[in-house]
């Protein structure tokens, strides 16, 4: 593979050492935090974010649900910030999601949360944010500053707080456990050789990203990366949604990048991807096991959550490689800027 691009190769390197810090950042605002969920648990959980931030709110949906029990909604923020309507949360949980912590309608729709008696949090970079100040509870991310526009350490955090939430949350010892090693983790995820991959996806148009369970949210970064970085389509599905209709568009010349879970969830992937292969289509699967032509290599299994936030290392790694083969600014991509402010 060809040598990265150094803004986000340094971003995406430091993701290792963010998370590592993070750790000790976390610890008394999170007690506090678990100390009141454990008085008042809530029936819902409705998550509130945008861009990268909306797919770490689906890796919450899963830690959650799967975890806990507790449903997970994904609010609407022009709800509060164009219909100014109140939504009924009184004694429920309300996560937002930001790098940070500036966009008007996230910062609206927690104001109107945290008016209308939900517990509010707020997962953020910049403490000091105005989306912090809106919320009762500050989960700081610990990433330090992020130069590139595509986000890669900050989403990593986002997943690593979400994780050692629920950790937390749970009392569970093996999800804690995997959260101290993730750091060590991430920094062996991001010198795994995905370059098989490499020469189909600099001259595909557009391409499919599936997941299913922890690696949904991991497939709809990935589609929303190769957009920004390389000006590649690229659409997340789940491994059971693919049937219902996208199936359609299977071809040898539609690449699809898939990233298998290492849970329960694996069987029903598996089993999609040996269907696209019988049908001609070029697929690349992220999963554990021997070398062997359409696989691309992971790290050992050791948790299945822990696990999924290794392989968008993984892959972020690998989207440097290719935006340089595209001819695209990994770091500056068109059209867009660090900051995007939503009403």
């Amino acid at each position: 593979m060809k040598p990265m691009a150094a803004g986000m190769r340094s971003e995406l390197c430091d993701a290792a050492s963010a998370v590592r810090q993070q750790a000790q950042m976390i610890a008394e605002p999170l007690a506090a935090l678990i100390k009141r969920l454990s008085r008042r648990r809530p029936d819902l959980v409705m998550t509130c974010a945008r861009g990268s931030s909306a797919h770490a709110a689906t890796f919450a949906k899963h830690l959650f649900e799967r975890h806990l029990g507790i449903p997970v909604a994904a609010a609407a923020p022009n709800i509060a910030s164009v219909y100014r309507r109140h939504l009924n949360l009184k004694d429920q949980l309300f996560l937002s999601v930001s790098q940070s912590g500036r966009s008007d309608d996230l910062i609206e729709m927690a104001a109107m949360a945290r008016t209308a008696g939900a517990m509010t949090v707020a997962i953020v970079n910049v403490p000091d944010s105005p989306l912090a100040a809106a919320s009762e509870f500050i989960l700081p991310l610990g990433a330090g500053t992020e130069l590139s526009v595509a986000a890669t350490k900050t989403f990593v955090a986002s997943l690593a707080a979400l994780l050692q939430m629920t950790a937390t949350w749970t009392d569970d010892a093996a999800m804690g456990q995997s959260c101290v090693r993730l750091p060590e983790r991430l920094a062996e995820a991001t010198e795994l050789d995905w370059s098989e991959a490499l020469a189909p996806l600099t001259h595909a148009n557009s391409l499919a990203a599936i997941g299913r369970g922890p690696t949904l949210a991991i497939a709809g970064e990935a589609a929303l990366k190769l957009k920004e970085t390389c000006e590649l389509h690229g659409e997340a599905f789940s491994a059971a949604e693919f049937h219902h209709g996208p199936m359609a568009l299977v071809s040898s010349a539609f690449p699809i990048l898939a990233f298998s879970p290492n849970d329960e969830s694996a069987e029903s992937l598996e089993d999609l991807v040996s269907d696209l292969r019988r049908k001609g289509a070029c697929v690349f699967v992220a999963e554990p096991g021997r070398p062997q032509s359409g696989r691309l290599p992971t790290l050992r299994p050791e948790h299945p959550d822990a696990d999924a936030i290794c392989l968008i290392q993984s892959f972020y790694a690998f989207l440097v490689t290719l935006a340089g083969c595209r001819g695209t600014n990994v770091d500056n991509p068109r059209h867009l800027k660090k900051v995007t402010r939503t009403k």
